[in-house]
């Protein structure tokens, strides 16, 4: 006899051994007639260990026997099964989850899947029913599942639904036709996100489930993006936010200066504008940057300015996302700190030896005079060169188009 299970992963097919725990597989096979594991939740993953699920509170408290649901209603907990064969030694193996109840071990609904080999000191707390023979690259990606502290996988992975292939058993009396499945939304956190396959459910259910993914997309490939500028020197670190008191404005007139734009920004806050010129030329760009002091004035004068005319152009107003400044800043830091490029007017290191009351003030300080003399260390070498005769300096010939190459 065996049993489908359709999970948010895929599809597990589990042979049950009736010969060695015929009650507990009775209730387990009727379990899945009337569909009370539909929708219930893997709620412990345990990599190594187990995963475990089979109730429909998602909890990891509830849960109870199918003669609970006949009419009129029997008892909620069976007795714990024992055999001399049935072992928790191989990966694979479905076992009905005990409890304490009234001072003795006994089993509801509650089952798990070993997800590793060697857990024999299982079995004389936990009753085997069974063996996964399908679907073990589906145990596989359940035990690697992310999951919290208390072993809660983050991202909801639910038994959808079950088929019974092959019931020898004779149904219990009073037995329903069909148990009401478990809310799917009720184990649910606002943590945890819904599996690939329930993305449409969890829009109806009012979490937008496809949203949060891509934003959670978006954010990891800006994460890697930031990273690979880290790396090539772009940015000093992948963690740099662009200032959220600065203004990109675009699309200006040529003829706009940077006072005008501060004059007309400056009914938002105090501000300093920028426009960016061609280095050569000194032409503008028609482009600039407005700092503000503060950041309600930056995003009051967002609101009102975008797509505004300027010297009858339609303007483009954003936030600015350039670190530029920020890396500019950084890396001058980091060159006056560095001891192998101190830099003009950078203090000297002072000798202990001498006195340094020997020496006058003014010459603590690299003077710009001394870059000069610097670059005019080679003097004996242009020396010895204007020294020689012209006719002994020997001087590349400019070469001819009469210049016939042999052939």
């Amino acid at each position: 006899m065996s049993v489908l299970m359709e999970t948010s992963y895929g599809d597990v097919v589990i042979d049950l051994l009736p010969h060695l725990s015929p009650s507990a597989c009775r209730n387990f096979l009727k379990l899945c007639t009337i569909k009370y594991y539909n929708d219930c939740e893997f709620f412990r993953i345990e990599k190594g260990f187990i995963a475990q699920t089979g109730d429909p509170t998602n909890k990891g408290d509830g849960g109870e026997s199918v003669f609970a649901k006949c009419k009129p209603p029997g008892p909620a907990y069976l007795n714990l099964e024992r055999s001399p064969f049935a072992s928790h030694e191989r990966k694979g193996t479905v076992s009905m989850a005990s409890s304490v109840v009234g001072g003795s071990r006994k089993i509801g609904s509650q089952f798990f899947i070993t997800l590793a080999d060697g857990l024999s000191y299982l079995d004389n707390d936990h009753t085997v029913i069974g063996e996964v023979v399908e679907g073990f690259n589906v145990v596989d990606k359940i035990a690697d599942a992310f999951v919290d502290k208390d072993f809660r996988p983050y991202r909801l992975i639910r038994v959808r639904h079950t088929i019974v292939l092959h019931d020898p058993f004779d149904d219990p009396t009073g037995l329903p036709s069909d148990c009401p499945s478990p809310d799917p939304a009720q184990g649910g956190r606002g943590d945890r996100l819904g599996s690939d396959d329930e993305e449409e459910f969890e829009e109806s259910s009012g979490e937008k489930t496809k949203i949060r993914l891509k934003e959670q997309e978006q954010e990891r490939e800006a994460r890697t993006r930031a990273e690979v500028l880290e790396i090539i020197g772009d940015i000093r670190d992948a963690d740099m936010k662009p200032p959220e008191n600065v203004l990109f404005i675009c699309k200006l007139n040529p003829a706009t200066e940077a006072d005008d734009l501060e004059i007309i920004f400056s009914r938002f806050g105090e501000c300093k504008a920028d426009i960016l010129r061609d280095r050569k030329s000194g032409k503008s760009l028609c482009y600039g940057f407005i700092e503000f002091e503060k950041k309600e004035h930056c995003e009051k004068a967002y609101f009102k300015m975008d797509s505004t005319l300027i010297d009858d152009r339609r303007v483009r107003v954003d936030f600015s996302q350039s670190v530029s400044k920020l890396w500019n800043e950084a890396r001058r830091a980091r060159i006056s700190n560095s001891p192998d490029m101190p830099g003009l007017f950078k203090h000297r290191q002072s000798n202990t030896n001498s006195n340094p009351c020997s020496r006058p003030e003014a010459d603590k300080f690299i003077r710009r005079s001394d870059v000069t003399q610097a670059l005019e260390a080679d003097v004996p070498f242009r020396s010895r060169l204007a020294e020689r005769p012209k006719s002994e300096v020997i001087r590349p010939r400019k070469k001819s188009r009469f210049d016939v190459r042999p052939a």
